[in-house]
């Protein structure tokens, strides 16, 4: 095993990777993953731009004079398509990639660090160590909430408030950064990660909202030093790495006298930016712009199913509904999908589970309501959930099994979008589960 810089035009995405399956080519791969991981394609295409390229390098072996990527399939069909946004299979990606293309800061890379494995058995015993769950402590162990919560606590990722951006503004509007300046984002979040932190320097955040706790121009002041000393890398990440390291640079800081003290501390805290008034300016009335109208059956979000042997048609499914089919276009298709994906994701969860109460001539009604109790039993849905959803098995409920069998057999019956959606959202938690059933 080696690490060595490729060429990207040398890397080949595998058109048999394990996601998919064997598949005619490469072309085919990629098509496959824009079209069943989209929006995952979407998140990890504006992630690697931001990051200026990838953090794991592609696990890949030679082939015939090229190499074939057998793990970081997704980050490298990313780069292929940013360097060349035309070679995607659609109109709809060029257009994506090359407007991500566009927001690259510097040179674009034509190489990418990849881990070299000459040895096909022990690829496979890599990608099994990797991608086959955590096999009592021999596999990848995944961390739990704490660990989870640790980890954030710890870096200042997944905050919904860019801090850094958020006082990168405010000393520039109080003449304590250059236009030009910029403060470094990740080292200066992970610094103030924690509102032990942020309280020391004077400022917290609330509801989303930076908010002054002390004196302001104190607080300015101090945050004009951090920020001075990490724009000048007198303060690196070693120094910053974790609480301890924290606390010992704002000690350093406390003892200097930088910081705002227990006197300057303000009775309530303040918000940063004052609120827009309520009342519109007259002169200049705005028109708040209608919200768009849902076209699809399920919303663009991510439902954090994770893929398996058995879920793979009804994720199939799943993605048409979510991506490709729309109302107006498509109504009688998403009715029939949507019928056909509850009973897929239901037959799944009896499978999964060994539910012994459900029987193979059970009706579509009959199963859900077997499959709700037992994920009542397991503290999958508490009652409160469950009660909102016993409706659908019986038959004169406008929610009802019956009236999704009456949109496909019925010469009468039509769907209506709005009841599809309706119906939708009422199920989609249960569907959720169903398709990825707790261990």
């Amino acid at each position: 095993m080696k690490f060595e810089n490729i060429r990207l035009d040398k890397l080949t995405v595998n058109q048999a990777n394990d996601r998919h399956g064997e598949l005619i080519s490469e072309d085919a791969a990629i098509e496959w993953l824009l079209t069943h991981r989209a929006n995952h394609m979407r998140n990890l295409a504006k992630d690697v731009v931001e990051a200026g390229g990838l953090y794991e390098p592609p696990l890949i072996h030679e082939e015939n004079g090229s190499y074939v990527v057998y793990d970081g399939n997704r980050r490298t069909t990313t780069l292929k398509l940013l360097q060349k946004p035309q070679s995607a299979p659609s109109k709809a990606w060029a257009e994506f990639y090359a407007g991500q293309r566009a927001n690259w800061q510097g040179k674009f890379p034509t190489t990418v660090l990849c881990q070299i494995e000459p040895d096909r058995e022990r690829l496979d015993e890599i990608l099994y160590r990797r991608h086959t769950g955590q096999q009592s402590g021999v596999g990848q162990s995944q961390w739990d909430a704490p660990a989870k919560t640790n980890f954030e606590r710890r870096t200042g990722k997944n905050t919904k408030l860019d801090i850094a951006e958020a006082v990168e503004k405010l000393l520039k509007e109080n003449d304590g950064l250059s236009e030009s300046a910029q403060i470094p984002r990740s080292n200066f979040k992970r610094l103030l990660s924690a509102e032990q932190f942020r309280n020391r320097v004077g400022i917290s955040v609330d509801k989303n909202t930076l908010n002054f706790t002390h004196d302001k121009a104190r607080v300015l002041a101090a945050l004009k030093r951090i920020a001075s000393d990490l724009i000048a890398k007198k303060v690196t990440l070693d120094e910053i790495w974790d609480n301890k390291a924290k606390r010992k640079y704002l000690n350093k800081l406390d003892e200097e006298g930088v910081l705002p003290s227990v006197e300057d501390a303000l009775p309530e805290s303040k918000p940063v930016t004052k609120k827009a008034s309520k009342t519109p300016d007259k002169k200049s009335p705005k028109k708040s712009s209608p919200p768009e109208r849902r076209v699809r059956l399920i919303r663009n979000i991510d439902h954090g199913i994770q893929p398996s042997r058995a879920n793979r048609k009804a994720l199939d499914i799943f993605d048409e509904l979510q991506h490709r089919l729309k109302f107006g276009d498509h109504d009688n298709a998403i009715a029939v999908l949507f019928r056909v994906l509850l009973e897929i994701s239901i037959d799944i969860y009896i499978h999964e589970k060994s539910l012994t109460t459900a029987h193979k001539n059970d009706k579509l009604a009959s199963k859900f309501r077997k499959v709700l109790d037992d994920l009542v039993a397991t503290g999958e849905l508490d009652k409160k959930q469950a009660s909102s959803l016993k409706s659908f098995e019986k038959s004169e409920a406008l929610f009802s099994a019956n009236t999704l069998h009456a949109y496909i057999h019925s010469a009468e019956y039509f769907p209506s979008d709005h009841h599809l959606k309706g119906m939708w959202d009422t199920l989609e938690t249960f569907v959720v589960k169903c398709l990825q059933p707790s261990a």
